[in-house]
This record gives structure tokens, sequence and C-alpha cells, in this order.
């Protein structure tokens, strides 16, 4: 009669030991799966974030100007929404600096700038807020909203580091301009220390220089993400 064989103790600890180091194999190849994963989630929706704000934006800025009616009075003074501007001839680009744009439009067709609740989109501010690095948006004089980025745990999924300073005064020799200004023949023009220009704005470059905000595990970086586009505001460029 024939003895069963076991195994030798010898056997047994090998054996645990190839299991143990296959299941070490298998959690570390699964645990960096799930952190790109995880990474690549994040950039998708700082992704999705970013792009829809400037397809906003370049919807907005588009609009700049559109009075169906012609009329020069109707602009009115950006630092309250009341009272007629001071500066007629901008019309509906009545601020224009590379971290700060406002513009104007009748897109009512009342024949007037209007500040009640039903028409609250006919003057908007974009204000790039270096200090707490997003971009806002206000309306009609109101708050200044969170627009990309916000200030809130968990809301924020990007950082906008056009001003690479960090002082919220734009240089030229280090910062990114969230907005360029170029006149009918293409060349750039500086609205923001000469307004004069203002009227002779044809097209504007939305430049948007960002990071996420959450690390991406597969790195421990925040990821950069640079976004642009151009806009030409017609309207602004019909003579009144």
């Amino acid at each position: 009669m024939m003895k069963n064989k076991g195994f030798t103790l010898l056997e047994l600890v090998s054996a645990m030991a190839i299991g143990v180091v296959m299941l070490a194999a298998v959690y570390g190849a699964v645990n960096v799966v799930q952190r790109s994963t995880t990474g690549i989630e994040r950039k998708v929706i700082a992704q999705q974030d970013a792009k829809s704000v400037l397809e906003l934006m370049a919807m907005e800025i588009r609009m700049a100007s559109y009075d169906q009616n012609m009329d020069t009075s109707i602009w009115v003074d950006p630092a309250n929404c009341n009272g007629d501007s001071a500066n007629p001839t901008y019309r509906g680009i009545q601020a224009a600096t590379p971290f700060s744009l406002t513009i104007e439009m009748d897109i009512n067709d009342s024949g007037g700038i209007d500040d009640t609740n039903s028409n609250r989109n006919e003057t908007i501010k974009y204000v790039y807020d270096a200090a707490n690095q997003y971009i806002t948006r206000s309306t009609n004089c109101g708050n200044n909203d969170p627009f990309l980025g916000d200030t809130v745990t968990g809301k924020k999924t990007v950082r906008v580091l056009n001003d690479q300073n960090g002082n919220g005064v734009y240089d030229a020799g280090t910062d990114v301009p969230v907005f360029r200004y170029f006149n009918g023949a293409g060349v750039e023009i500086f609205p923001g220390t000469t307004p004069s220009t203002i009227p002779t704005i044809r097209t504007i470059e939305i430049i948007l220089a960002l990071e996420t905000e959450d690390v991406d595990p597969s790195t421990n970086q925040r990821r950069r993400l640079v976004y642009s586009t151009r806009v030409m505001p017609r309207n602004h460029a019909i003579s009144q």
C-alpha cells in the first residue's frame, strides 16, 4: 500500500513567499492603474471647466457693442452701470486691460443698456484675481462671482496662473495677459495704457494659463494647461 506524500515545511514557506510576491505585484499594478485613472479624471474635469469658460467668454465678447439702433448715447458708465459713459466712442468695450475686460451690448434691442433682473447680461465684466488665482465675472456691476477657479474647497478644479509674479500687476516681461488686443491690421495694441485705442480693437485674444488644483497621483505634481482663442467683436467695428 502506497503512502500519500505531503509538502515539506520548506516547500510551504517557498509557496507562500511566491504568493506574497505575486499579490504584491498585482496590488502595485492595480494601484498604478487607479492613480493614473484618478489623474486622468481630474485632468478631464479641469479641461471641461476651462473649455466651457473659454467658449462662453468668446460668445459674450463677440457680442460687444451690439446695438441695432446705432445710438452712441446708450453706453453707460462701467463703474456703476448708471449714467452715460464718459467715453461713448468706446462703445461696447468700455475698459480693456491685460487682466480685465468690460463689455456692453443691447441684447434685447431696447435702445438702452438695462440693469434690470430680466436683462442681467448687457454689461459684463471679467477680472483676473491674481491673489486668489481665479477669474471672476460680474453682470451689471453686481458681485464678482467666481467664473473659472473658485475659492471654496471642493469646487476649485484649476488655478489661473497668468500672473507669474502673483502681485496683481501686469508685467509684460513675465506675465501672460488674459486678454490681448489687435487692430484691423493685426497689430497688437495696448488699451490698458492707451485707452484711446479702444475704438480700433478688431480682435481680442483670450489666454488662460492654468494648473490643476489637485496633484496628479502618478507624478505628485499639478498638471499645467494653456488654452487660447481669438474673437472678432464685429459689432465694435461698425461705424456710428
